[in-house]
């Protein structure tokens, strides 16, 4: 039979149960006549032939009622619930009872309670029960009899009215065996019989649907359900085999040629009471057969215990134990030793497999199922084994520490086992660099292209090792392909192009792949490659950089099709990668500073200069360091050409860069370039660009071997003279040192010396007396029209000198008049509004009268003519800006080193009193001109009336002060003394307020 393969283990010790109180023998139910049991709920449920139900406790105890008058002929013990269902008699003839017992409850005489009473009978012929089961939910319970039919009974089970029943099935053979299962959402119930098996399932609104499983079925006892280590399955027993039965078909078998009286099932255990096929020797006492009790490990398929009892009677699951009941009512332990137990069972048999499957059964804990395969392994590969070893120590990984496995096997000959175990340590994300590093190098030992590729192309899950190191080891040991492959899927740009450039040598590849980054790393990277790859393909780089420095937009690859024939080998995956640049849209311009690129062309000056061109043209405020640099390649190309043709152009190309008014060279290293190369065009608009015209002028000088080199002098100073005159000054120094004939040159220099007066005349003499060919009649001309200037300046100076003395003769004397004499004020209009005058009015010196509203309408101030008052101003203002810069030495100076005339600058200061020292002591009262002081008449000055005189006391620059009314005129004082002092000679005269008499 095929169960005999399987191997026997003893995993549970038997023993007779003893009492807890002596250690006897339980020997309570030795004179009890059962016909039935049951288990569950903490207790084992006996009936007997009598009509009483026994409960035996977990202490041995055991209690008893009468539950009915003849027999017990079947129970049931709900499981969730400690409700009991019995079936028995308690009248002659086969009348069969239905009673439900809460065994929670108890009634008067101390017994359980009866909560319903039933009959038993499948329509109208009475027929005896065969089995029973009920449901653990308490709305369905079935009752199977020997003529073959099965009554129903829908709702509460405890409660006659809201329960119904109905005869759901009728077959010709008795049934065997009945049980409940919940089946996509419907109750399902399996029917066993001696000839078929079927499946009814319990549809909503009262009605079934059947389902013939099989033509074959069990005897009675020989049925029940498996848990849920074998998805709750239909479990039937035949002499042949025992089958499984799921809902809609028939499941797998197990073949067991021998003779089933019942069928049980503990803890993922199918326990099997047969009879042996030979027979076995019976028990003298009681004349009972011998049956044998089988534990079968379904799941890991070996027999967990096998013993001879003799005549069992039944078998109880409870207690977490197993107990066997004989029909010479002993009770008998089956206790299952503990896990540890069996496994060092198996341990020491070698028998890791079974080992791992019970262990895994038995929820052992993840550390001690990885020891197991530990062992495993470590059994294997002492017998030599390593494929199997290695196996096993796979499914250590990540508990088991990875460097106790490699050790094993890092033997050139187990290097693919070393391969296998890597690979399954990547896999599970738990492999470190060295990890990574070990299996490359296992896959470059072995030359094992495949499972490189393998590795490495994981385009359709996740990288399972380090990338860095990957590219490492590939590049190390010569797989170039693999290694770009790798950095360029995972963007490790440094590897990608060091591999590109340094191993490969595929620059113009390197030069695409760059022109696909992004901004940042494309400028990143053209500086850290940018000398190799200049020297290498001057051409592409050039263009990636104009690209760079303008406006660059980098491309994306188009994505090769993920077909067979695009994946085949590392090749045409790279150059699929490379095909093709779709250039990205981006709104806003992204551009490198042209500045950092300049030392890459170090050893190309050809290209340098067209990248520099180019980016003048693109962007014409370039810095510059590029119109610096392009400039001296300019020079340096000139210099040493030797074709005139080229010379030319070339010449023509430098001073276009000088005269564009957009160039932003530095003016000083431009002019020290062109110097160092000699290029006169450069130096001489540079000179003239920075305004420096001495150095135009003394380049001519200094270059005098040209023939015409005194007409370019000559044209110096007639260009930049009315800007610079001392161009002429030193003109005329040159030609005087000069001893050639310049005659010619210096009558045109005195000329232009003469006219702007640059130098005096001995001055000039000095000069030319250093040069022997000159002679005086160079200077005569010169000289006399410079002696009669200077004649025609003395005698108008004379001129003035009189008038001045005049005018200041003057002056004295109206200001003694003023002092010595009374003013008569006759005017008879106002010089505001020109009306007559009326009184009250207001005079002043200055010769200005005023009616006193228009005098108060238009004056600023009391003590001042309106009309004089802008020009008096005026004159304050100068006389105080004179004072101010008396002591702006600074200013001084710089007067006279521009001044043509530095004597009038001089004479100038002098007259301010800047070489005087004097101290200014100003009087706080109000200081008006003479001419501006108001004098008030009392009435209006007719004409025929005698003139106004002032008093002694008065001065004549003080208003009139008010007068009594007989008053008329001012009588005049008799001296320069006649005014007080606390009057000053600016102020003005009182108004008078009273009209005349």
């Amino acid at each position: 039979m095929a169960l005999l393969q399987w191997r026997r283990f003893n995993f549970f010790d038997k023993e007779i149960l003893r009492n807890f109180e002596s250690d006897e023998p339980f020997d309570k139910l030795k004179d009890i006549n059962l016909s039935t049991s049951t288990c569950g709920r903490g207790q084992i449920v006996l009936g007997d032939v009598e009509g009483f139900i026994y409960f035996v406790d977990r202490r041995l105890k055991l209690t008893t009622f009468k539950a009915y008058e003849i027999r017990v002929t079947h129970l049931h013990q709900l499981k969730q619930h400690n409700i009991l269902v019995s079936i028995g008699e308690d009248e002659e003839g086969i009348n069969p009872l239905i009673k439900v017992w809460n065994l929670d409850k108890r009634d008067r005489a101390d017994n359980p309670m009866c909560t319903r009473i039933a009959r038993a009978i499948p329509g109208s012929k009475p027929s005896k029960v065969s089995c029973l089961t009920v449901h653990e939910n308490l709305n369905y319970m079935a009752v199977g009899f020997d003529n073959g039919s099965i009554v129903l009974f829908r709702g509460d089970v405890m409660r006659e009215r809201h329960s119904k029943q109905k005869v759901i099935f009728e077959g010709q053979q008795r049934i065997t065996g009945l049980n409940f299962k919940i089946h996509n959402k419907n109750q399902v119930l399996f029917v066993a019989t001696e000839g078929e098996v079927i499946c009814i399932t319990l549809l909503p609104k009262d009605k079934e649907q059947k389902n013939l499983l099989d033509l074959h079925g069990c005897s009675l006892h020989c049925s029940v359900m498996s848990d849920v280590t074998q998805y709750n399955q239909f479990v039937i027993g035949r002499s042949d085999a025992i089958y499984f039965y799921q809902p809609e078909e028939r499941g797998p078998c197990l073949a067991f040629e021998n003779e089933k009286l019942q069928l049980h099932w503990y803890h993922g255990y199918m326990i099997i009471v047969g009879k042996e096929s030979q027979p076995v020797p019976r028990v003298v006492d009681h004349n009972l057969d011998m049956n044998i009790v089988t534990i079968y490990d379904i799941q890991n398929k070996f027999i967990a215990y096998s013993a001879p009892f003799p005549g069992i009677f039944d078998i109880f699951c409870e207690w977490g134990s197993l107990y066997i009941l004989t029909k010479d009512r002993k009770l008998f332990h089956l206790q299952e030793k503990d896990t540890q137990t069996k496994l060092e069972i198996l341990f020491k048999k070698n028998l890791y497999v079974l080992a791992i499957g019970l262990a895994q059964s038995q929820q052992y804990d993840q550390d001690g199922i990885v020891d197991i395969f530990r062992q495993y392994g470590d059994h294997l590969y002492s017998k030599g084994d390593y494929d199997g070893a290695i196996t096993q120590y796979i499914k250590t990984i990540g508990k088991l520490e990875a460097s106790y496995v490699i050790r094993k096997f890092l033997d050139t000959p187990r290097i693919h086992n070393l391969t296998a175990y890597l690979q399954a340590l990547h896999k599970t994300q738990l492999a470190t660099e060295d990890h990574t590093t070990l299996l490359l190098n296992c896959y470059t030992k072995l030359k094992d292209t495949s499972k490189l590729d393998e590795f490495i192309m994981k385009e359709d899950r996740e990288v399972d090792f380090d990338v860095d190191t990957a590219i490492k080891v590939c590049r190390s040991a010569g797989y170039f392909q693999h290694a770009i492959y790798l950095a360029e899927r995972h963007s490790q740009h440094d590897f990608y192009l060091k591999i590109q450039l340094e191993d490969i040598r595929d620059y113009a590849r390197a030069l695409d792949y760059i022109g696909k980054l992004d901004f940042e790393q494309a400028e990143r990277n053209m500086k850290t490659y940018g000398k190799v790859l200049i020297n290498e393909a001057p051409k592409q780089t050039t263009e990636l950089l104009k690209k760079l420095c303008t406006d660059y937009r980098p491309c994306v690859t188009k994505v090769a099709e993920n077909t067979t024939e695009s994946r085949q080998g590392v090749s045409a995956i790279c150059a699929q990668s490379l095909q093709g640049f779709i250039p990205v849209t981006s709104t806003r311009i992204q551009k490198s500073n042209a500045d950092e690129f300049i030392h890459i062309f170090v050893n190309n000056s050809d290209k340098l200069t067209e990248f520099l061109e180019h980016m003048i043209k693109v962007q014409p405020g370039s810095s510059p360091l590029v119109y610096n640099t392009l400039l001296e390649l300019h020079l340096h190309d000139h210099a040493h050409e030797k074709d005139i043709a080229a010379k030319v152009d070339k010449e023509r190309k430098i001073l276009d860069l000088l005269q564009n008014p957009d160039s932003c060279y530095d003016l000083d290293q431009a002019l020290v370039l062109c110097q160092l190369n000699n290029f006169k065009a450069g130096i001489l608009f540079l000179y003239e660009k920075a305004k420096l015209y001495h150095q135009i002028l003394r380049y001519h000088m200094e270059h005098n071997e040209s023939p015409v080199h005194m007409m370019h002098i000559m044209e110096t100073c007639k260009r930049f003279g009315s800007q610079d005159p001392n161009l002429w000054i030193q003109a005329l120094s040159y030609f005087a040192r000069k001893e050639d004939n310049c005659k010619q040159q210096i009558l045109e220099v005195l000329s232009q010396i003469d006219k702007s007066n640059l130098l005096p005349p001995l001055l000039v003499i000095q000069t030319l007396a250093h040069n022997s060919m000159t002679t005086l009649s160079v200077v005569k001309d010169y000289i006399v029209r410079h002696l009669q200037r200077e004649r025609d300046e003395i005698e108008e100076n004379e001129r003035l000198i009189l008038r001045y003395r005049e005018d200041t003769e003057k002056m004295r004397n109206e200001i003694e008049q003023l002092k010595t004499s009374a003013r008569i004020f006759q005017n008879q209009k106002c010089s505001l509004c020109t009306q007559a005058l009326d009184l009250p009015s207001v005079h002043f010196l200055c010769q200005h009268s005023f009616h006193h509203s228009c005098f108060e309408g238009y004056s600023e101030t009391e003590a001042e003519c309106p009309i004089c008052l802008p020009r008096n101003r005026q004159l304050l203002e100068t006389i105080r800006a004179q004072e101010q810069s008396k002591d702006l030495h600074e200013q001084f100076h710089q007067q006279l080193e521009r001044a043509s005339d530095g004597f009038s600058v001089i004479a100038d200061y002098y007259g301010r009193g800047v070489f005087n020292k004097v101290t200014f002591i100003t009087e706080p009262s109000t200081i008006s001109s003479p001419a501006q002081s108001p004098v008030v008449p009392k009435n209006p000055v007719q004409k025929s009336g005698p003139p106004l005189s002032y008093p002694d006391h008065l001065s004549p620059f003080d208003s009139a002060p008010q007068t009594a009314p007989q008053t008329q005129s001012l009588k005049a004082g008799s001296g320069a003394n006649a005014y007080p002092s606390h009057l000053s000679p600016f102020e003005t005269v009182p108004k008078v307020q009273k009209r005349m008499a």
